[in-house]
């Protein structure tokens, strides 16, 4: 056996140890193997991960060599047999999952093939990234947002996909019509979508991912009405966060943008599974994709308490749009900020990822990966109007900036007949074209003129943008 680069899990901080899971559990993993960039997997790798794992006891459910994934399920004993692992029960925050520590091994034939096992770990991976304001100062509608931020005139998100990220939760169809109805804007298509056996299922808690959903349709949909909001649901586990990205890029058609407002400091992930997720997002690219991803919502800390900067992943991935957060007031922005209580939006430069070459030239990203690279209106005092389980909220946080932006490449692509795929080699030379945020601080980071590691080159100018992205080529 050898031991799989990447895979180690530490122990979950807080956990209840309840006793080794049950052999007998029928549990269904991914397994990545190995592949050239965003091209497919080879044939033969894939060839010996089936007879491998099926010459041991497993069941091989799908391959889809595009991402490079093949889903195997089979007893939890064998699973754990063949990849080298101590597996038990947990509760953590009240909810009971399963729990491993230490590295995962592969058979040997195996060894360099395969790069990534997730799915014997289901310890929640991600947080949404949105609050609900308990006293807003303002609020606003989307559509009085991207008022603000001149999106484009004459384009609606006719022909675009739009596909929402949802790690738990669920929306209500009466809750959508009702609040589409209210804005005076047609109810958008929206189409729910299974990933590993999750389910649109609202839990009537507004305060929990049912907020995150509505926040996300109903700001996605307010803002480009006439595309479709494809909606997949996912366990909020590092297995369904991989599998929800690579089914929504790889769907048909092809997404024009992708939101995600869910992430979780990089360290909190192991090796595997972020370079699973960070591959699976820089696949959108090839099929035009543009994938939004919330920065976060603790500020430069990401909400650890070793005293230093985290950044957020996937925001930090350098194939997705970071989209940071501000306080939007009279037309007037600055970095969102209220303190350790009332959030912050993420932001800072990454410990993993490298400098990419659209920040070359930002002497702040020179040690990393610069976050985020635009924003938006987050703060939940100056939030969005939104309307969840039956409840009319005022609700915040960088969450409802992925849509935002999500909206708006869709709306560009719209005038511009084509799509944008990886958005920041064509809207880093335009930051000129950006309301620069130069106010405000997330902690470690303040703002300034230009790029900064609050809120990116800043937030949109969406006719701005939409004309000097007309003149130049993707």
């Amino acid at each position: 056996m050898a031991e799989l680069a990447g895979s180690t899990r530490e122990p979950l901080p807080g956990a209840e140890m309840l006793g080794a899971a049950d052999p007998d559990e029928q549990v269904q993993v991914t397994v990545l193997v190995r592949r050239a960039a965003t091209a497919p997997a080879d044939d033969s790798d894939v060839e010996a991960v089936r007879t491998a794992l099926a010459s041991r006891g497993l069941q091989v459910l799908r391959v889809h060599a595009p991402s490079g994934r093949v889903q195997v399920a089979g007893r939890l004993g064998t699973l754990a047999a063949v990849f080298g692992a101590q597996v038990d029960r947990v509760r953590s925050n009240d909810v009971e999952h399963r729990h491993r520590t230490g590295p995962l091994t592969v058979p040997d034939e195996l060894d360099g093939v395969v790069t990534a096992v997730l799915g014997l770990d289901t310890r929640p991976q991600a947080r949404p990234h949105f609050r609900v304001a308990a006293k807003p100062s303002t609020s606003y509608t989307p559509v009085q947002v991207g008022q603000v931020y001149d999106f484009p005139a004459g384009t609606d998100g006719t022909g675009q996909t739009i596909a929402l990220i949802e790690l738990g939760g669920g929306y209500q169809r009466s809750d959508l019509d009702s609040y589409f109805s209210g804005l005076g804007v047609p109810t958008p298509t929206v189409r729910a979508q299974s990933v590993d056996g999750a389910k649109n299922s609202p839990s009537n808690d507004p305060d929990g991912p049912d907020g995150e959903v509505a926040l996300d349709i109903e700001v996605a949909g307010a803002l480009a009405p006439a595309a479709t909001i494809v909606v997949y649901f996912a366990p909020n586990t590092d297995q369904g966060f991989v599998d929800a990205v690579s089914d929504a890029i790889h769907a048909s058609p092809a997404p024009t943008a992708v939101s995600i407002s869910w992430g979780q400091s990089e360290d909190q992930w192991t090796a595997q599974a972020r370079t699973a997720l960070d591959n699976a997002i820089a696949d959108a690219d090839a099929v035009g994709a543009t994938v939004c991803v919330a920065a976060g919502d603790r500020g430069s800390a990401d909400g650890a308490a070793d005293g230093s900067s985290h950044v957020d992943f996937p925001a930090s991935s350098p194939h997705a749009l970071g989209c940071g957060g501000t306080t939007l007031q009279n037309d007037l922005e600055t970095v969102w900020n209220n303190g350790t209580d009332g959030g912050a939006t993420g932001g800072g430069v990454s410990d993993v990822f490298g400098q990419p070459e659209y920040q070359a030239g930002i002497p702040a990203t020179s040690t990393g990966r610069g976050v985020p690279d635009v924003a938006g209106d987050a703060d939940p005092d100056t939030g969005y109007q939104v309307r969840v389980d039956g409840q009319n909220l005022v609700v915040g946080g960088t969450s409802a900036v992925a849509p935002l932006w999500a909206a708006l490449i869709a709306r560009l692509a719209q005038a511009l007949g084509r799509p944008l795929g990886q958005a920041q080699p064509a809207v880093y030379p335009l930051a000129s074209q950006f309301r620069d945020i130069v106010s405000g601080s997330n902690g470690a980071y303040e703002a300034g003129p230009g790029w900064d590691a609050c809120t990116g080159l800043g937030s949109p100018d969406g006719t701005k943008l939409l004309d000097a992205l007309g003149q130049s080529p993707l």
